[in-house]
């Protein structure tokens, strides 16, 4: 709990009342490496902070090769399939742990009771959405204006524990190349 209280922290100040309404709302799970905890066409019922582990965000195929991976969420971090979360509507794409990782929880229902009992959950909950948005934007961004091998080389700036963790076929995926592509590029570094 000590980490997503770190996180908030960076957010604003939560008195000690507010604290422990939104803790008693919180459920810890624990998923198995590889697991998909969420699936295609689910609808997501819960948002997520990562307090171990490292999770993809991907849309499935019939044939995993040609899987389309967009995001990858680490530790200190939420998770969700944000927009079938809001409108409680199935989901476009699926969650899968990369390693064992533990989150903690809370459903829909819950955080409206969060919004609507506490003095700061409405603002805990748009600054986090406006963080999220800026992370899909900065992805869009770099998907239009860099090359793949820029894309690759600030990725791993960025997140060098990457390599050690997710398959590099995600993240060719990820960086918008086939895996022979990515190939060539981490030869010529």
């Amino acid at each position: 709990m000590q980490q997503i209280k770190a996180y908030l922290d960076q957010i604003a100040s939560i008195s000690q009342t507010d604290w422990h309404f939104f803790t008693s709302k919180l459920q810890r799970r624990v998923i198995k490496k590889k697991e998909v905890f969420l699936k295609l066409n689910d609808i997501e019922n819960h948002i997520s902070f990562i307090e171990t582990g490292v999770v993809r965000v991907y849309i499935p195929k019939e044939n995993p090769d040609k899987e389309i991976t967009f995001g990858f969420s680490f530790k200190d971090q939420f998770i969700s399939a944000y927009d079938s979360f809001l409108t409680q509507t199935p989901s476009a794409y699926e969650l899968q742990a990369l390693t064992n990782t533990t989150i903690l929880s809370i459903s829909y229902n819950d955080l409206q009771e969060v919004y609507k009992q506490t003095q700061i959950g409405n603002l805990i909950g748009r600054l986090t959405a406006e963080r999220l948005f800026l992370i899909k934007s900065k992805r869009e961004q770099n998907l239009l204006n860099l090359t793949a091998e820029e894309r690759y080389l600030k990725l791993f700036k960025e997140r060098p524990e990457l390599l050690k963790v997710i398959p590099l076929k995600y993240i060719s995926s990820y960086i918008g190349v086939t895996a022979q592509a990515l190939s060539r590029i981490r030869k010529r570094l």
